[in-house]
């Protein structure tokens, strides 16, 4: 899923193609984009692009007379920036939203569509789609510290949830927690003030950097290579593979369509955080640290 640098990087983008021009149309191709009804459609075709706003892991273009289109990518929904009128994608193409200068289009990998599309009027509405979570880029450390400790969630759950803290996913929650040197399973009531100093510079620090290389990376263009998985992470989607800091393999933690990367040397004072999967099915026989997990893969 997109997330904070990523859709940064998206928003300052379209803001030097579409501020200051015409919506001129929206072209649906998937029935399950849409998700109201009022105001209509037509409502909004014609005006200016006056506002670009990143809410949440939501990416919000404001037009002419309070009105704005708030698209959440979830999972697998990508943007991309052709010439105006391009044909909307056969199989992976949800939607093109038609400016004078150009066609913005939708597209979702996979069978699941789960991107979102809503089109509301004031502010009032748009804060409506906010979960509320804390800008950590625009807050101090008393009021990170506080929000952090207000429930005792384990730190990866913590960091995700959008209600806590906005824009941090999956990805570079792991980034956070390994630049922290903090387990994700640790619980947040139970950090000394130290830990949560560090995580606080180490989510402020990893969110900036990131942004940072993406700006690099997309060099003026659109960014196209959006990922969750990227060359130069730490821990992320980097399963099997040497810790940069200590040569560690690093481990996971795998739950629905997801999974948590670390290194326990690094993370967990060398213990192996339990996969439900594996766990459950090896028991007593679940490797307890790295140690034991090359033993047995030694055997």
């Amino acid at each position: 899923m997109p997330e904070l640098p990523d859709i940064t990087v998206y928003i300052e983008a379209l803001q030097q193609r579409i501020s200051n021009q015409k919506f001129e149309r929206l072209r649906i191709a998937s029935p399950f984009l849409l998700r109201t009804a009022v105001p209509p459609l037509q409502s909004v075709e014609g005006r200016l692009v006056k506002a670009l706003r990143r809410v949440g892991k939501r990416i919000a273009i404001g037009l002419e007379d309070d009105y704005w289109l708030v698209l959440h990518l979830m999972i697998a929904g990508r943007l991309h920036w052709h010439e105006p009128g391009a044909k909307i994608p056969a199989k992976r193409g949800l939607a093109a939203f038609d400016f004078t200068t150009g066609s913005l289009l939708l597209t979702e990998a996979g069978s699941k569509k789960r991107a979102a599309l809503h089109v509301v009027q004031g502010e009032e509405s748009l804060r409506a789609l906010d979960p509320g979570g804390l800008e950590v880029l625009e807050t101090d450390f008393e009021s990170f510290a506080a929000r952090l400790t207000a429930a005792n969630h384990t730190l990866k759950r913590a960091l995700t949830d959008p209600h806590l803290f906005s824009g941090i996913g999956n990805a570079y929650s792991d980034e956070i927690l390994h630049r922290a040197r903090l387990s994700p399973v640790a619980l947040t009531q139970r950090l000394g003030r130290d830990e949560i100093e560090r995580l606080f510079e180490a989510t402020r620090q990893s969110l900036m950097d990131w942004t940072e290389r993406l700006r690099a990376e997309a060099g003026g263009g659109f960014p196209e290579k959006v990922t969750a998985f990227r060359d130069g992470m730490a821990v992320h989607g980097r399963y099997g593979k040497p810790c940069p800091r200590c040569g560690a393999k690093v481990q996971r933690i795998r739950y629905a369509d997801n999974e948590t990367n670390y290194c326990a040397r690094c993370q967990t004072g060398g213990k192996l955080l339990a996969d439900r999967a594996l766990s459950r099915l090896l028991k007593q026989d679940w490797p307890r640290t790295l140690e034991e997990l090359e033993a047995i893969k030694n055997k």
